[in-house]
């Protein structure tokens, strides 16, 4: 079943596509954009994006309105997600990007939930089981990029969670409790 996003209402003026010079304005603007991006983000289940792809995407290009923010313009959003700590660049030339509508910790606790549940403690298993198996999928990590998984991972990995990483393309988790 496919989802429907709904668009705030400022995305259906062409105004909201031209960052304003006033810096209040701006601000409440910024914060508008800030949560467009993420809310859009945690609908589609993406996590992460280039920046090319997001001067096409339709979260940056109103094509009713014929309506795209600039390039600067959308540097500028994700500099401020950054700030925020919801953007994490994935590259020196700040083209690819991990973008964070949940912060590590909470998917660290949405996998360490699925493993007891699960009955895994205490179990061995990979980032490609933990994203792609059958038995995962009706939970909310599935899909994510490896690196925001491994983010979540390496925060929890002093409380409860051992994990294990190589240069091999996947990474083992062993989930134990560490209390």
């Amino acid at each position: 079943m496919a989802m429907s996003f709904e668009w705030p209402w400022q995305y259906c003026f062409p105004s909201f596509f031209t960052l304003q010079p006033n810096v209040d304005t701006r601000q409440k603007q910024l914060a508008a954009w800030c949560s467009l991006v993420l809310s859009f983000c945690r609908l589609h289940k993406q996590s992460s994006m280039t920046v090319m792809e997001a001067q096409e995407s339709l979260l940056f290009n109103n094509m009713k309105l014929q309506w795209k923010l600039p390039a600067e313009s959308i540097q500028i959003v994700l500099e401020e997600l950054r700030k925020k700590g919801n953007l994490k660049w994935l590259d020196k030339n700040k083209s690819s990007f991990l973008i964070m509508w949940r912060r590590p910790e909470e998917w660290g606790t949405l996998i360490y939930q699925w493993v007891s549940r699960s009955g895994q403690n205490n179990s061995v298993f990979t980032l490609y089981e933990l994203t792609n198996d059958e038995d995962t999928e009706d939970e909310k990590f599935p899909g994510q990029a490896e690196a925001t998984l491994l983010r979540a991972l390496q925060f929890w990995k002093s409380s409860f969670m051992s994990v294990f990483t190589s240069s091999s393309i996947m990474t083992m988790l062993s989930v134990t409790h560490h209390f």
